[in-house]
């Protein structure tokens, strides 16, 4: 079989008992708190939890059968959080960042009997495993570590009777796994339940003792190819296993791992080479791939070691990295995770790195890693064909990010070298990589430590992730100083959050006797609370700027995603405070910032009554803004792709600022295309709902973000029905409230980030008045109308192309006919001529221009020229091979008069140019005699 048939015949099999097959679910996981998709079960655990329906038919691209049984190959990335092999990859053979998971579940249907008598009929009867070479392990808890629940009997008891019907003897082949190996768990609560692995002993021998003895044991010729969970248990917070009302059935089995197993033993009959996830044919085009770039061929070696390889390992080690990360990279973009500078974004990042550096190992420059993509395509387009419909994206995003790794690469692989070289020869106090200052006294010790300082300006210089210079420290037998390199990231952090325009409160007033630290009730949603809101003041709280006045219950919005916070007044008796600004503390108290400090009269005691009025012409422009960004979100998607999300955002009365992934520039076309859909929404005046619901019953397709934190209730903010992102801030009513909206800006602030700045509202009228006036002032100096301007701006342009031609030409003529004067004027001195003078140029150039048209018409002998440009003057040298060979030098000439002109200059023996601030001097310095 190949190891696409191998797929179908798994979901083939599952099918055929009557299980709905689903499509993989994206990459981009549905809890934002989780980097990927890491698991097949990933998107049933609503089901597991009951808080959806299991209705697997009605999913798009289901192949119906039952909801209450589903079976699908998962695309996984384990390279981050929990999960992380990353940087095994390459230096063995089953270790990879994307993985496809293989699996069938079971929603409150069947239960142990079915799911393990069909793993095994699968396994022997379907692929034709040897049962002789299975093991079953089954859970057997340690009651002495306090291991939950209690031994498995109804597992054991199912496969002591398939290993008796089989004729082989249930001791040897059932082992016994305590809570680490045999017992899931989703969490420290929640659904859980004791699992069976099934381990398949790949050792030369079939002896079966011989391979019990393996199970469990990190061998990689006994391995673990499937594990059947059976979530039958809710852990409870106090530490108890409650049945659950249903159980359910989640087994996954590594897709690579059985197809490589397939490959290396002949179709399960030949055990005599090593296993590899790296010999199954789904490998196979990108391998080809890299021999044609690279002209080298791929041995199947497996280092030992992490240093002093061959170059045949290291060959064999760069071939499974671009294998295993143009397969991670591609998928991922598919899914939408482009390469960036947060989070999972981040870590694509690292991962397509790390690929571009051991195709360097390979002879490769840059730009190969896009041409990886086709072979992926080739590979798995058919099982997940938004590879297919995304190729093109996928290649412009990795050229993209090679092209700008690329050109710090080289400069990052110098300074490394330079000091892993010089760590080994001068020793740990060696104190800078500049060529020639390094400090080496006799009683240096050696070193093998990369200073975290080193890593970190790898890191901050030419974008090297920490990851990337251990792998380059440990080829050279040298480690990395990692707490030093997080000091200096946490210090980089530190300087970051200072720079940001924040009010913290590190002390409440002095005086008090008792503080109210709850948070403050946000009643802002509410227009009825925007004025004339009545609270209470539960503190009073003194800073070096200002006076921050805490109340009970507050309609001000407090500055946080990206919205700035309200301003208005608050009346507390007779006193009428204005309001600047309004943030948040730790504690989720909304500080409102006085204009002043205040005194502490009684009027301000804790416990007074407050009048509250938020400033409505600031917080309806901030809300325009807030929904603008809404739309804008919503039309890059539509106009760039859905791989666009959100990278910040800032909103302001003035203007909105939204950064977003996306990997080139907008071209104006597509500006004016995202223009165009958000004032057609405008127009259409959709009305905008604000509601609240619980997370997992958020309406599908409702953008959330990664790296927020979401409780179980979450706020949802619907524009007509075609924007739904999750939000806390302030909207407008209907979208007709926004205005008009106009892009001002569009650029890139960083690798894979790109930045709109927009204006709505009162702001765009004032932005479109301003450049009207600007359009009528340009037409009347052109006496020319709106309409006309570019037709006669072309004309003008043209005209002054023109006559800058003919005035260089004329200056051209200018400069030879003054270069023929001077040579006429040459001196012999010593068989050589010379020329020194004091000339007239347009520019410094121009002067060395001159010199050197000069020199060529002059032959054997020496030009110097000055000339005066404002408050300096600058002198040029040229000596010809015979003047050179006489004694005289460009540089030398140059420097003396550079300092008689109060300066300095110098160059080489041909050619050398200087000056000063003295150009009244230049006449004498050079007159010849002088």
């Amino acid at each position: 079989m190949t190891s696409a048939e191998i797929r179908q015949s798994f979901l083939d099999f599952f099918a055929s008992k009557q299980h709905t097959i689903v499509p993989s679910a994206s990459l981009m996981p549905d809890s934002p708190g989780l980097l990927f998709t890491n698991a097949g079960m990933n998107q049933f655990v609503p089901i597991f939890l009951g808080e959806q329906a299991p209705d697997v038919t009605s999913w798009a691209g289901a192949i119906p059968s039952s909801d209450s049984r589903a079976t699908d190959t998962q695309k996984c990335i384990r390279a981050g959080g929990k999960h992380n092999d990353l940087e095994d990859v390459g230096y063995d053979t089953y270790h990879h960042t994307l993985f496809e998971m293989l699996g069938n579940w079971s929603f409150g249907d069947y239960f142990k009997e079915e799911s393990i008598t069909w793993g095994w009929e699968l396994l022997t009867k379907v692929w034709g495993i040897p049962a002789k070479r299975l093991f079953a392990t089954v859970y057997s808890p340690d009651v002495a570590a306090g291991d939950p629940s209690e031994f498995d009997t109804e597992a054991h008891a199912i496969w002591k009777a398939i290993f008796e019907a089989e004729g082989l003897d249930p001791a040897v082949h059932i082992v016994n796994g305590n809570k680490k190996d045999n017992f899931w768990m989703m969490g420290d609560t929640g659904p859980c339940g004791p699992c069976s692995e099934l381990h398949f002993n790949l050792r030369e021998s079939d002896d079966e003792a011989e391979g019990r003895s393996r199970v469990n044991a990190d061998d990689p010729r006994c391995i673990e190819i499937w594990n059947l969970v059976f979530i039958q248990f809710n852990a409870n917070a106090d530490g108890t296993f409650s049945p659950l009302a249903a159980q359910h059935v989640d087994t996954g089995m590594g897709f690579e791992r059985v197809a490589g197993i397939y490959a290396t033993t002949n179709g399960f009959t030949d055990f005599t080479k090593e296993p590899s996830n790296y010999a199954a044919d789904v490998f196979a085009p990108l391998f080809a791939k890299v021999t044609e770039l690279s002209g080298k061929t791929y041995g199947e070696t497996v280092p030992t070691k992490r240093e002093g390889l061959s170059e045949q390992e290291n060959t064999d080690i760069a071939f499974r990295v671009l294998a295993d990360h143009a397969r991670t990279i591609s998928c991922a973009i598919a899914d939408n995770i482009l390469p960036g500078n947060e989070g999972r974004n981040y870590v694509i990042r690292r991962i397509l790195r790390r690929g571009i550096l051991y195709g360097k190992k390979l002879g490769l420059t840059t730009g190969f890693f896009e041409q990886l993509v086709p072979a992926v395509v080739e590979s798995l387009g058919p099982v997940f064909p938004e590879l297919i419909e995304k190729q093109v994206i996928i290649r412009k995003v990795i050229k993209s990010e090679e092209e700008s790794f690329g050109r710090t690469l080289e400069r990052g692989l110098r300074l490394f070298e330079e000091i892993a070289v010089t760590l080994k020869e001068f020793g740990k106090d060696a104190d800078t990589p500049e060529a020639g200052k390094w400090k080496h006294p006799s009683d240096r010790e050696p070193c093998k430590i990369i200073a975290g300082k080193w890593a970190f300006q790898l890191y901050d210089t030419f974008g090297f992730p920490l990851d990337m210079t251990q792998l380059l420290a440990t080829e050279r037998g040298l480690t990395v100083d990692v707490d030093g390199f997080n000091e200096l990231m946490e210090q980089q952090r530190d300087r970051a959050r200072a720079a940001q325009k924040k009010e913290v409160i590190v002390a409440a007033t002095e005086g008090e006797t008792q503080v109210n630290h709850a948070a403050t009730e946000f009643t802002g949603y509410d227009f009825g609370n925007l004025t004339a809101f009545a609270s209470s003041l539960v503190d009073v709280v003194d800073a070096e700027d200002a006076t921050y006045l805490v109340f009970k219950a507050s309609p001000f919005y407090a500055e946080m995603g990206g919205q700035a916070g309200d301003a208005g007044t608050a009346t507390i008796g007779d006193l009428t405070i204005e309001i600047t600004d309004t943030i948040k503390d730790k504690a989720g108290r909304f500080l409102h910032k006085c204009r002043s400090a205040l005194a502490r009269d009684a009027s301000l005691a804790i416990g007074s009554t407050a009048t509250l009025n938020v400033d409505l012409t600031r917080r309806r422009a901030i809300s325009r803004h807030h929904s603008a960004t809404h739309l804008i979100h919503w039309a890059l998607r539509k106009v760039l792709g859905d791989h666009v999300h959100q990278a910040g955002t800032h909103k302001t009365p003035e203007r909105l600022r939204f950064d977003f992934a996306h990997f080139e520039a907008m071209t104006p076309d597509q500006i004016a295309e995202v223009e165009r859909l958000v004032n057609a929404q405008v127009i259409d005046n959709a009305v905008v709902k604000n509601y609240e619901t619980e997370f997992d019953k958020k309406p599908e397709g409702t953008l959330a973000f990664f790296g927020e934190k979401y409780g179980r209730i979450v706020r949802v903010v619907d524009i007509g029905g075609y924007s739904i992102e999750l939000c806390g801030g302030t909207h407008v009513q209907t979208a007709g409230e926004i205005g008009l909206i106009k892009i001002v800006a569009e650029s890139a602030i960083a690798a894979g980030t790109r930045r709109i700045e927009a204006v709505a509202g009162a702001a765009s009228y004032a932005f479109v008045t301003e450049h009207e006036t600007a359009l009528r002032t340009v037409s009347g100096k052109l006496n020319a109308g709106p309409q006309d301007v570019n037709q006669k701006l072309d004309a003008l342009l043209a005209q002054k192309a023109e006559i800058e031609k003919k005035l260089k030409a004329f200056e051209q003529k200018a400069s030879a006919n003054q270069a023929d004067d001077l040579i006429a004027q040459a001196t012999d001195r010593d068989g050589l001529k010379w020329v020194s003078a004091v000339v007239t140029a347009e520019n410094p150039n121009a002067l060395r221009a001159l010199g050197s048209q000069m020199i060529g018409k002059l032959g054997d002998g020496i030009v110097i020229l000055g000339a005066a440009f404002g408050e300096k003057a600058s002198v040029v040298a040229f000596c010809s091979p015979a003047a050179i060979a006489a004694g005289h030098q460009a540089g030398k000439l140059v420097a003396e008069r550079s300092a008689a002109l109060g300066g300095k200059g110098g160059g080489k023996p041909d050619f050398a140019m200087g000056g000063g601030r003295e150009p009244a001097k230049l006449a004498d310095v050079l007159r010849l005699d002088a």
